[in-house]
């Protein structure tokens, strides 16, 4: 069985190190000048690793950076949708240095990959304004992605990666950080031939759930790969463990044995909606998916994005050619109190606004803190329990 091939490639191209040359590159890092870098740019590095982004060999220069920003593509054609880049905020070496790169995120900073330094540019505020306006379709420093990414410094350091680790990931979620080869072995293994990738960074309430279900079914998939970020979030969001737990309870008591592959990746979220949806699909493709679901606000914040500007950059902004994942794309779900199941209210036209349970995030979240579970058609009771346990956990 043959797995739709990865992007601009004929295989994946993991940075991890492993062996021998783990070994060398671990001691050859004690002797190098080293600098603790951003969590952005450590993702950027787990995320090389871990062959999600085949083909790149490690961060973006300048040219590349501003190519992708703008038109989606680096200076060699490459179709990409978000630079990868590590900006710091100042740097004393030159080109040809080999550098030990420090893991912000793990205490007392190790080392995570070692980077050869082939470029070494200056931003300037037009650069900066030009990338963020195009990446996250604004310059709000409101704006939980916009502050991230104008906050890690303006000297942009390029130039190849060896990683010597996984950061935190493998460590804190053993039983579900996922490498894209691990994903495609597996899928190998299970003999899924069509696979359907559900990209999250919350719990999965009843639409989740019956959204996968209805992708399965019109594509006649053989699986759903329910992959979560497992990385940085903004304050407010549930964090990954809790959500996990939730998930993970959820495809136990409501999806069948060999449907449903539960993993997650090692990487901060950009709340970049449409551009992000991009590069959601695009690391799906590297990771074996055939499709991706793509619905409401994905990837989105606040008031930021159309609801369904995630849908249409791939009508807008991707040719046809670019990817070979296609989106599978979801309307607003919610559930029928005529039909007495969860539906596409696109697929409804003789329902009005009374004829559906509507309840907002912030509405759910409320109720949970207050030990109120939510409608079982909203949310499964057991999912409910989880979530009504860690938000009054916050009240102890």
């Amino acid at each position: 069985m043959s797995l739709i091939k990865p992007h601009g490639a004929e295989a994946l191209i993991p940075r991890i190190v492993t062996g021998e040359r783990l070994d060398a590159l671990t001691q050859e890092a004690t002797d190098l000048k080293a600098i603790t870098i951003s969590s952005a740019a450590a993702a950027n590095a787990v995320m090389l690793a871990a062959g999600y982004f085949t083909p790149l060999s490690g961060y973006m220069d300048r040219a590349d950076a501003l190519g992708v920003a703008r038109d989606l593509r680096t200076t060699t054609g490459l179709f990409w949708p978000v630079p990868v880049l590590n900006m710091v905020p100042e740097f004393e070496g030159e080109v040809g240095d080999r550098v030990a790169l420090r893991d912000p995120n793990v205490d007392g900073n190790p080392v995570l990959a070692v980077m050869e330094i082939t470029g070494i540019d200056t931003l300037s505020d037009d650069d900066m304004s030009l990338m963020t306006r195009e990446i996250f379709g604004t310059e709000d420093p409101a704006h939980p992605g916009v502050a991230t990414f104008n906050s890690q410094g303006r000297v942009l350091l390029s130039g190849p990666v060896d990683v010597l680790n996984y950061s935190y990931f493998q460590a804190d979620f053993p039983e579900t950080f996922r490498t894209a080869m691990e994903i495609r072995d597996e899928i190998t293994q299970r003999g899924w031939q069509r696979v359907v990738a559900f990209q999250t960074r919350n719990p999965m309430h009843r639409a989740h759930e019956e959204l996968c279900r209805m992708a399965m079914e019109d594509l006649d998939a053989g699986g759903i790969l329910v992959h979560m970020l497992l990385g940085k979030l903004k304050a407010g969001d549930i964090p990954a463990e809790v959500r996990d737990n939730a998930i993970r309870t959820m495809v136990e008591h409501y999806f069948p044995a060999n449907t449903v592959m539960v993993t997650g990746y090692g990487f901060d979220m950009l709340y970049a909606g449409p551009r992000e949806a991009v590069l959601h699909a695009l690391f799906r493709q590297n990771a074996g998916c055939t499709e991706l679901i793509v619905g409401r606000d994905h990837a989105g914040v606040g008031d930021y994005y159309g609801g369904f500007d995630a849908q249409t950059i791939f009508d807008d902004r991707v040719p046809q050619d670019a990817l070979a994942i296609r989106i599978y794309r979801a309307d607003h779900t919610a559930y029928s109190k005529k039909l007495d199941r969860v539906v596409m209210m696109k697929d409804a036209p003789d329902h009005d606004k009374a004829d559906f349970i509507l309840l907002s995030g912030t509405k759910v979240r409320e109720m949970l803190g207050q030990g109120i579970a939510p409608p079982p058609e909203f949310s499964r009771p057991e999912v409910a329990q989880i979530l009504m346990d860690y938000y009054q956990s916050l009240d102890a």
